[in-house]
């Protein structure tokens, strides 16, 4: 991630692009229970609320705990891109989780060629 603007971007465009497919299902499809697609509707906002309160990391060492400015440097660029891969890696399961809840509320048919 360039920084921290975009990613809130990205999680901002993300739920709100779930959120609004959910709620175009819920028009488009019948047989959709309103009151789980609701639920999910409420998974995705607080995916996005703890999501954009999580996207902030800092960094707790100083220069000065280091032998040199390069090893700081380096110790920093680690922990940042640690720190971002377990971020991006929760907030995917998160997704994951909710896209499973909306394919479970869709009604299943079978097509003709696969029986």
């Amino acid at each position: 991630m360039a920084n921290k603007r975009s990613l809130k971007k990205e999680i901002r465009y993300i739920c709100g692009d779930i959120a609004v497919e959910s709620m175009l299902a819920s028009d488009m499809v019948k047989d959709i229970d309103p009151r789980k697609l609701g639920e999910i509707i409420e998974h995705v906002a607080n995916l996005q609320i703890n999501a954009l309160k999580n996207a902030s990391f800092a960094f707790d060492k100083t220069p000065s705990d280091f032998e040199n400015r390069k090893a700081y440097n380096a110790a920093r660029h680690a922990y940042f891109k640690k720190a971002y891969a377990s971020f991006h890696t929760d907030f995917n399961k998160e997704l994951q989780s909710i896209v499973k809840s909306m394919n479970a509320l869709f009604p299943h048919a079978k097509p003709e060629a696969a029986k």
